[in-house]
């Protein structure tokens, strides 16, 4: 398996080769904590949009900056599990507040996020063309997990 883990510069290059292949990219980010069903779920959605699905990942410091209880795990272990799934193709780490640089960069056809999200809220929606915020599923969430977790042995 090759390593799907890119650092920005590198998977900008493969992105500018992917578009003239004409390959549609689909962006999408966060923080991937505990993955889940939800998630799974939420990036098959995602890739169905496309043909190739880069992850972009907050590194633990950004994350920290937006819930300052986690990470739970780490980045290069998050980053792992996330290439692992057969429908993601790219993941790359920032360490910004938003993925709005690497967005900026990158320059997807597509943006996705969770539907929590209003379309007009989400990050990068002025540069992007096609903006998507995908079915919500209540009840699989990271916090429902971790809150789950608490009630049951703290």
């Amino acid at each position: 398996m090759t390593n799907k883990v890119k650092d920005i510069k590198t998977l900008s290059e493969i992105i500018k080769g992917l578009k003239k292949e004409g390959k549609k990219i689909v962006f999408t980010n966060g923080c991937f904590d505990i993955i889940h069903a939800g998630h799974v779920q939420y990036l098959r959605e995602a890739k169905a949009l496309g043909d190739i699905l880069v992850v972009a990942l907050n590194s633990d410091s950004s994350v920290r900056k937006i819930k300052p209880k986690r990470p739970i795990v780490p980045q290069e272990q998050r980053a792992m599990v996330l290439s692992a799934l057969e429908m993601v193709d790219y993941v790359t780490v920032f360490n910004e507040e938003t993925p709005y640089e690497t967005i900026r960069i990158l320059q997807p056809d597509v943006l996705v996020k969770g539907g929590d999200w209003r379309v007009e809220d989400i990050v990068g929606n002025d540069i992007v063309k096609e903006v998507y915020s995908l079915p919500y599923r209540e009840g699989l969430s990271t916090t429902a997990i971790i809150e789950e977790i608490r009630k049951r042995y703290c």
